[in-house]
């Protein structure tokens, strides 16, 4: 492929003189070219948006999410997906970040490995993906043989498939069912797509996991209830969030914690008035949606609707 054509790899006629400027002009000059990238991205909302509702109707399945990619693409994939679990109290399977070279790819560059399709297939095998998932391919230039070679097997398999790139030709685009195209123009220094791209992809790739975590009833509010209090610091933020959802006393919310060894539970406990078994099998019934089980409880109670709680 002509590389030449790329957005991602243009001289960005901004910056051409970025070697000439002092320190405070060099960061002016990249700051400019980062304040575009919210704009880029607010672009394909739409598209976040479907993607979204795809991997969450999976989900709810049984799916499971992936995301797939080289250098700086396939280490934002790793990091979006290693912050789920503690954010979100979800199983480590469940979302799960693959980046070509592996977990030593994190910290050194293997980027030769971007150019080997058949070890993207190779890798997607590794988790033994199903139809019910869906894979994310992530390349800033949208060229990776590697997540193509991915994208391609996934859809083979009958995973649903989404990419994200910031080029207006991608070629990972034509693989996926859903392309996610933030166009946010050269870099300020060529190619370096760890900058505008980079920022762009992890914008996105935050959307995509919360906003599904959100639809699957991951949060109360903007409270993050299903979040695991595995240290005195978020065992403190476990309380204050059934404070702030309950507007009880810190001792009432202790308490419940205390009682039930998990926020959600102890807070459908607080908002329904009831036992930590009411609540976790009213969780259970919901799909683990907390409104929907506070205001099963409340009716079955004869009280009144709880949807507004």
């Amino acid at each position: 492929m002509d590389y030449n054509q790329l957005t991602t790899e243009q001289v960005n006629p901004r910056t051409v003189n970025i070697d000439l400027c002092s320190t405070e002009e060099i960061v002016r000059l990249i700051n400019d070219e980062d304040k575009k990238v919210a704009e880029a991205v607010e672009a394909v909302l739409p598209q976040v948006a479907k993607a979204v509702d795809t991997i969450t109707t999976r989900m709810q399945k049984g799916g499971r999410l992936f995301y797939i990619g080289a250098g700086t693409s396939g280490r934002l994939g790793v990091l979006d997906a290693s912050e789920c679990p503690p954010t979100f109290g979800t199983d480590p399977g469940l979302v799960v970040g693959i980046i070509a070279g592996g977990d030593v790819a994190l910290r050194t560059g293997i980027e030769e490995i971007e150019d080997q399709a058949d070890q993207g297939v190779a890798d997607l095998h590794c988790h033994q993906i199903g139809p019910l998932d869906t894979v994310v391919g992530i390349s800033a230039s949208g060229s990776a043989a590697y997540v193509v070679g991915a994208l391609r097997e996934a859809k083979k398999i009958g995973a649903a498939t989404i990419a994200i790139s910031n080029s207006p030709h991608s070629h990972i685009a034509q693989e996926a069912d859903i392309a996610i195209l933030p166009i946010v123009g050269p870099e300020a220094i060529m190619g370096s797509t760890r900058m505008k791209a980079g920022t762009s992809q992890k914008m996105v790739l935050n959307m995509l996991s919360t906003a599904t975590m959100i639809r699957c009833g991951k949060t109360y509010q903007n409270l993050m209830v299903d979040m695991i209090p595995s240290n005195r610091k978020l065992r403190d933020r476990s309380v204050r969030i059934l404070m702030k959802a309950t507007n009880l006393p810190r001792e009432k919310a202790e308490e419940a914690l205390n009682l039930s060894g998990n926020t959600k539970i102890a807070l459908v406990m607080l908002l329904a008035n009831c036992d930590a078994d009411t609540a976790q099998q009213a969780l259970s019934d919901s799909h683990g949606l907390a409104r929907q089980a506070v205001d099963t409880i409340l009716h079955s109670a004869g009280q009144s609707d709880g949807a507004n709680l």
